[in-house]
């Protein structure tokens, strides 16, 4: 016998990029009040993006809207790139109030959110969970280069970087080292499961007018070996520059390039508040597919 079904308004996003195709691709799930843990984290598998982010009911006053992330494995606390999208799914849809500030409610928390113009000009922005760093030891280090096949930049070392996830970020020389890698994946899934973290994200300084630094971002052991543009990743970049005093050399807000050895082209405009270190992450949106999602029920 069949099982019985429900249906979901759905929408498909690319994120950080204004282009159809060019940025990180985020399944959105408009109607999730009625799915279980298990049946969302079936779903992501199913997606096999990077993220697939659930609508559902606040439960707190002072949010416009909550979301649980997954994962093609496990759940976020935390994630720029479904943040962002959702927010653009849902203003799209007519379903949360078309105003310039909101707040999501996730796993990490409520975070307020900004919104800059209107339809395909528009820019939103998260601002990152507070973020909490610790440098990485001799022997970490060691691996870290081991697994990239490249030396970590001498001037930071690499570091573990917390805000609502784990990040290991590392700092390379140049922009032409941080495009030409081809890690060992099993090695980076290996280390950052050793240490807690999501992946591995590399960046590097660029001498190119319309970016100031290049990122990629490494999750294998999450089912995503290389992520196309990430957000939580950037913001964790725009944390570890504050830390390190190394801010001055980027700016306080500055662009992103990311996802071009995947045939992308994102950009992610982070904005570092000097004095206190919190960080905004974002950029535009577009939606590339919109409908109807069947869903099993619970």
């Amino acid at each position: 016998m069949q099982d019985s079904i429900s249906t979901s308004a759905f929408k498909q996003v690319d994120v950080f990029t204004s282009v159809p195709l060019m940025g990180n691709a985020l399944a959105v799930v408009l109607d999730a009040e009625d799915l279980d843990s298990a049946t969302m984290q079936r779903i992501a598998a199913w997606t096999n993006l990077s993220e697939t982010a659930f609508v559902l009911p606040v439960t707190q006053a002072q949010a416009d809207y909550r979301v649980r992330i997954f994962t093609p494995r496990s759940e976020l606390g935390f994630a720029g790139h479904p943040s962002v999208g959702t927010a653009h799914a849902l203003l799209e849809a007519g379903r949360i109030p078309g105003k310039d500030r909101l707040v999501q409610e996730c796993a990490a928390g409520l975070l307020p959110m900004r919104v800059f113009g209107e339809g395909a000009a528009r820019e939103i922005f998260v601002q990152a969970p507070p973020a909490s760093l610790r440098a990485c030891d001799t022997e970490t280090t060691r691996s870290v280069a081991s697994a990239l096949g490249a030396s970590p930049s001498a001037s930071s070392a690499p570091a573990l970087v917390h805000l609502g996830i784990n990040w290991l970020i590392c700092a390379l020389d140049g922009e032409a080292l941080v495009r030409a890698l081809t890690p060992d994946m099993d090695a980076i899934a290996a280390l950052c499961a050793h240490l807690g973290a999501v992946g591995l994200s590399v960046f590097a300084r660029a001498q190119n007018p319309e970016y100031a630094i290049v990122v990629r971002a490494f999750c294998p052991g999450d089912g995503v070996p290389e992520d196309p543009v990430t957000g939580s990743a950037n913001a964790a970049i725009g944390s570890y520059l504050h830390a390190s005093g190394a801010l001055d050399s980027v700016g306080a807000q500055y662009r992103a390039s990311q996802g071009r050895e995947l045939g992308r082209d994102g950009y992610v405009t982070v904005r570092v508040d000097r004095v206190t270190g919190s960080v905004e992450i974002g950029g535009q949106s577009v939606t590339c597919i919109d409908g109807v999602l069947t869903l099993p029920q619970c």
